[in-house]
C-alpha cells in the first residue's frame, strides 16, 4: 500500500516523457476542437436567420428593412442584418455579442414583445445603435461605402457635394443616414432632413 502510494507520488512529481507528450497532444487537440466549436457557434449567430429568429425583430425592423434598397436593388448586392450590426474584426465582434445580451433580456422579459412596446423603446434602441456606429466611425457602413473610394463627380444630384463636404468635415455615415434601413422613431428630435427624407423613401418598394 505504502509502496504503491510512493510510486504514484514519484510519478506525479516526475512524470515520464510519454505522459507529458500525451497531455500535450490531448491539450492541443482539445484546444482545436474547442476553438472550432466556439467559432462555429459564433458564425451561426451571425446569420440573418438567427437575427430574425424572434418575432420582435422579424415583425418590426426586418419588415422595414426588406422594403429598402439594402435588401432589393438593381445591382443584386444585399447588406444583411449582421453586415450592418456586427463588426467583422474579432475583438469588436466579441464586445458586440456581449452588448447584445441586453437585447436577449428584452426578449425574455417581454420589454419589446409587441409592436406598441417596440415603438415605445425604438428611440432608446436607435440612439444606442447610432452612438455605437458613431464611435466606430460607421465601420460596418464603410465596409462597402468609403469616402476614399468615392468619385464625387459621378454621383447624382447633390449627393456628391454632400459626401465631399462630409468627408472634409470628418463626418461619418451615421451622422446623416440614420433612416436609411429602418424608419426613424416618431419622437426623434434630431434636425436631420436627409435622414427624414431617406426614412420616408424607404417606406416605398425599392426599384429593381
Amino acid at each position: 500500500m505504502n509502496n504503491g502510494l510512493k510510486r504514484l507520488w514519484r510519478g506525479l512529481r516526475q512524470p515520464s516523457r510519454m505522459a507529458l507528450g500525451t497531455l500535450l497532444i490531448i491539450g492541443f487537440v482539445g484546444g482545436i476542437l474547442f476553438w472550432g466549436a466556439f467559432n462555429t457557434g459564433m458564425e451561426m449567430t451571425n446569420q440573418e436567420a438567427f437575427c430574425i429568429g424572434c418575432h420582435e425583430m422579424q415583425e418590426n425592423v426586418y419588415e422595414e428593412y426588406v422594403s429598402t434598397v439594402h435588401y432589393n436593388n438593381r445591382s443584386g448586392v444585399r447588406a444583411t442584418c449582421p453586415d450592418c450590426h456586427v463588426p467583422k474584426d474579432w475583438t469588436h465582434k466579441m464586445v458586440r455579442k456581449i452588448q447584445a445580451s441586453k437585447e436577449v433580456l428584452g426578449k425574455i422579459t417581454g420589454i419589446v414583445d409587441t409592436p406598441m412596446k417596440f415603438d415605445e423603446h425604438r428611440l432608446q434602441m436607435a440612439e444606442r445603435e447610432w452612438a455605437r456606429m458613431k464611435r466606430t466611425d460607421s465601420q460596418e457602413c464603410r465596409n462597402c461605402h468609403n469616402f476614399e473610394f468615392m468619385d464625387f463627380t459621378e454621383q447624382k444630384g447633390v449627393a456628391g457635394q454632400l459626401h465631399a463636404r462630409a468627408s472634409a468635415e470628418g463626418k461619418t455615415c451615421i451622422d446623416c443616414h440614420k433612416g436609411i434601413a429602418h424608419r426613424l422613431p416618431d419622437n426623434y428630435q434630431g434636425n436631420d432632413a436627409l435622414s427624414s427624407a431617406l426614412s420616408s423613401s424607404s417606406a416605398q418598394p425599392a426599384s429593381k
